[in-house]
């Protein structure tokens, strides 16, 4: 049987509220003729026009895209003449111009805003606040370990938790057809909805550490807690217990 060595459980934490970089907003536009590929941007009127009011606004070519295309036959055949319904990627990489670029897309007749998706530079902003937090923990558990009279040896476990506190419901237009439209309010589109821009993650770790045996008759071994097997000791500290 393996034996528990003594340790203490030290948990930190941090958080980071993040800003978006970049948003992509996903519009469909029901065309009146049927074209495939980039000739959609130019045979399409409905979708053609709709790039040329975006590219008027500062918006390049090569940040819109057409993601699918579902063709609407009256007939059997597919024909030049059939309707369809034209999916577009829109990336706004400039977000000073995303209010510009939400009115152009939802004022259009044809065209309705499916969505909208927030792009965060997670990676960078993570990996600092995992070094933070680790900063924090390892803090705590010298201060800990001052306090119980005991040398921290070494790290025994690692466990990091990732709480990531973006709305999980994104954001759905209610289309062309939408009420403000229908009674007239077409200057300001108001949907009703917030649009969310930021969000707030949090990093916590969990760090048990080794450490020397705890000194004998210590009054702290009351509050102590030990496992069922093994004969070592574990300390737990939160965040509640001790600051950094």
């Amino acid at each position: 049987m393996e034996i528990q060595p003594d340790t203490i459980k030290i948990s930190a934490s941090q958080r980071e509220e993040i800003q978006a970089t970049q948003v992509d907003m996903f519009a469909s536009v029901k065309g009146s003729s049927l074209a495939s590929g980039n000739e959609a941007f130019i045979k399409a009127k409905e979708v053609s026009q709709l790039v040329e009011e975006l590219n008027q606004a500062g918006l390049p070519a090569e940040a819109i895209q057409i993601m699918s295309i579902h063709a609407e036959l009256s007939s059997g055949a597919l024909l030049s003449t059939s309707t369809a319904t034209y999916y577009l990627r829109i990336r706004c990489e400039k977000l000073e111009q995303f209010a510009e670029l939400f009115g152009i897309i939802t004022s259009q007749k044809s065209a309705s805003l499916d969505r909208i998706e927030w792009k965060y530079p997670d990676d960078d902003i993570l990996a600092g606040a995992l070094e933070q937090a680790i900063q924090k923990a390892q803090a705590k558990a010298q201060k800990t370990a001052a306090a119980l009279g005991v040398k921290l040896l070494g790290v025994y476990s690692f466990e990091e938790k990732v709480t990531d506190q973006e709305p999980s419901e994104k954001f759905i237009a209610l289309g062309p057809q939408s009420k403000s439209r229908a009674m007239g309010v077409v200057a300001q589109p108001d949907l009703g909805i917030d649009i969310q821009h930021s969000k707030k993650v949090e990093v916590r770790v969990f760090v048990e550490y080794r450490v020397s045996g705890f000194p004998e008759g210590d009054t702290i071994r009351d509050l102590l807690s030990k496992p069922a097997n093994g004969t070592g000791t574990q300390v737990q500290v939160s965040d509640n217990l001790s600051q950094a």
